[in-house]
């Protein structure tokens, strides 16, 4: 029976709601307004944020909490690379802690690397696959932390040596299994081991293994697990060596790294001595600042459009103090005059949020076009407009108790 009543003072009251909207069309106006557009950017905003965030969790493939890379340029007149590189190396792997150590030309999701393009075919004019290139010797697929899942790996007899300004490549290579299946998309990743793939158009490469997975060092190219590992170490002047050690020894190892190298040859310099993590943590900075500015405008949206509610309704509340008295003597409950401006403010909400719903659908077809970005999913919107709704409804409840405290006796005296 109550619902009933509920149901009939509701409908009665609706005439009157809107015929008070319309005296007061600007502020209503506004309010939908501030509504539609807090929707349109909050909603935007946290599928951006929740994108984003699950792109910062990406598996590399590699041991992220236990691996660093340093590099080691030289500089004295006979400073001789490849002898130095292959006594740092057997000084690294001996270090108590370290699990291997290689020599690398770029270190997974630093922003920094090679990138070449495969084929399947030789000199047939069509896009190549893009992929990311480490150079490693036979320890990579230990240092690095990768799973051969097929194939095998490089022997000792097959590290070749790149010199600066060489463009031939060695006649094997490595590849992910991302890889595989983007190039041979039509036979499984495990059928690619044996196949020959073209570098520079036309020069072959034998794929002899096949990885689970290792990213790229560019967090925002679409490829990112596109990579390929080519059996060479590097007769460059400046080297970059990747460091694998047990688990928790990390830090303690670097320490150690940093005094073994910088005695053992004064003809060069130690730099850039990093962890894996603190790498990544540099390449997502761009992804992390989005996240706390989205936010901050989120938060600020909503408090201004929350206090918009309250402007309103104080307005109305102030407006109406002679009316609300006059319904207050004629029986009206306290529970009545509050459900009355409630129900003003979801119908208010309601306007917004529809509007809204077409501008966050407009919003994201243009990050969609301009940006690259996955269309929103359908959820997103509902809950939007949940959320706004219960933004707005505690927002008026204030006004509306302080509406609904207005004494009766109001009504006889003059406004």
């Amino acid at each position: 029976m109550s619902n009933t009543h509920t149901r009939s003072a509701i409908n009665w009251e609706i005439g009157p709601i809107f015929r008070a909207m319309l005296r007061n069309k600007v502020g209503v106006i506004l309010v939908a307004l501030q509504i539609a557009v807090t929707m349109t950017v909050i909603v935007n905003s946290v599928y951006i944020i929740i994108e984003r965030s699950k792109e910062m969790q990406r598996d590399s493939g590699i041991d992220n909490e236990n691996s660093f890379s340093l590099t080691s340029t030289g500089f004295a007149e006979n400073f001789n690379t490849p002898i130095t590189v292959t006594e740092d190396l057997n000084s690294l792997r001996a270090l108590p802690g370290v699990v291997d150590a290689i020599q690398i030309n770029a270190v997974p999701n630093s922003g920094s690397g090679w990138s070449m393009g495969l084929k399947t075919q030789s000199g047939v004019e069509y896009d190549a696959v893009g992929t990311a290139v480490y150079m490693v010797d036979d320890h990579g697929i230990n240092a690095l932390d990768v799973e051969i899942i097929a194939g095998e790996n490089f022997a000792a007899t097959d590290i070749g040596m790149r010199e600066v300004g060489q463009v031939n490549w060695p006649d094997k290579t490595i590849i992910t299994k991302a890889m595989a299946e983007n190039l041979f998309p039509d036979i499984p990743y495990h059928s690619v081991v044996g196949k020959t793939v073209f570098i520079n158009n036309d020069d072959p490469m034998i794929v002899v293994g096949i990885i689970d997975k290792l990213q790229a060092p560019w967090v925002g190219w679409n490829n990112l697990e596109n990579a390929m590992l080519s059996p060479e170490r590097m007769d460059f002047k400046g080297s970059r060596y990747f460091v694998r050690t047990k688990p928790g020894q990390r830090d303690s190892v670097m320490k150690q790294v940093e005094e073994l190298l910088a005695n053992s040859n004064k003809g060069r310099l130690i730099q850039r001595m990093r962890s894996v993590e603190e790498t990544r943590e540099r390449s997502y900075r761009g992804h992390t600042a989005m996240i706390k500015i989205l936010t901050t405008v989120m938060i600020i949206l909503t408090i201004v459009t929350a206090l918009g509610i309250v402007g309103l309704a104080s307005f109305s509340v102030n407006q109406r103090k002679k009316q609300i008295g006059t319904r207050r003597a004629l029986g009206a409950s306290q529970s009545a005059i509050v459900r009355y401006f409630m129900l003003e403010n979801f119908l208010i909400s309601s306007i917004g949020v529809i509007l809204g719903a077409a501008l966050t659908i407009g919003l994201n077809i243009i990050l969609v076009n301009t940006f690259g970005l996955n269309k929103l999913d359908w959820f997103y919107i509902p809950i939007g407009m949940l959320a706004l709704w219960l933004v707005g409804q505690s927002a008026v409840l204030g006004p509306a108790k302080k509406a609904a405290n207005i004494p009766p006796a109001l009504a006889t005296r003059t406004v």
